[in-house]
């Protein structure tokens, strides 16, 4: 018999409540960057923390389940492939948000148009006084791309994309750690080279590779 001291029920039920709690936190993450007005990347952050915590409590329930009721339960938290294992700091200081969104331009006329209106209300803007007939397309959408993205927030182009012509393609979000903040335009020239896979606390990665590979037939 091993001399290691086993857990007990009440640790389970403990661990019970604790995954009870997780869960509730972890929802009310979710509803509040849906209602509002906590948005953007505090909110995605805020999420993305309570997953981890909900993650780590269900570890904790499913394992002491098992040590005492050699039961499991029938959740399973999916992992990133290829993820370094977390070895920061236990209370970080400062925090960096590593954002990648991936569209597709399908529909150049809408761009143009909402760029258009955008610039109908700024005499200086670079579309102001209509498109210039003998300007080349591409150059047409980039400067367009640049009066959206310099009116729009980019949380705010992410959830009107349809409206400007665009359709989503692949997206991740990483919240890093770091020892001190940075200096005031220490890593502008090169925004997302510091990137420590150690030091990433959490991400949420989203692609519809993930829903290809759950519409596979397990037999297949």
């Amino acid at each position: 018999m091993s001399d290691a001291v086993q857990p007990t029920a009440a640790e389970v039920r403990a661990a019970a409540d604790a995954l009870k709690e997780a869960i509730d936190r972890h929802l009310a993450a979710v509803e509040r960057r849906a209602a509002g007005p906590e948005t953007g990347t505090e909110a995605d952050a805020a999420v993305f923390a309570a997953f981890n915590e909900l993650a780590s409590a269900g570890e904790v329930y499913d394992e002491l389940l098992y040590d005492v009721y050699d039961e499991v339960t029938p959740f399973e938290v999916p992992e990133t492939d290829g993820g370094a294992a977390y070895d920061g700091p236990d209370e970080p200081e400062a925090l960096s948000v590593f954002i990648r969104r991936d569209y597709t331009l399908v529909e150049p006329r809408r761009l143009l148009a909402q760029a258009q209106r955008i610039a109908d209300l700024d005499p200086d803007s670079a579309l102001a006084g209509g498109p210039d007939p003998d300007e080349p397309g591409g150059r047409s959408v980039q400067t367009a791309l640049g009066v959206l993205f310099g009116e729009y927030d980019p949380d705010e182009i992410a959830g009107r994309y349809k409206e400007f012509g665009l359709e989503e393609g692949d997206a991740t979000l990483w919240v890093t750690v770091a020892d001190e903040p940075a200096e005031p335009g220490e890593w502008l020239p090169a925004p997302f080279d510091a990137v420590d896979p150690e030091r990433v606390v959490c991400r949420f990665d989203i692609s519809e590779a993930f829903e290809e590979d759950d519409d596979l037939d397990p037999g297949e």
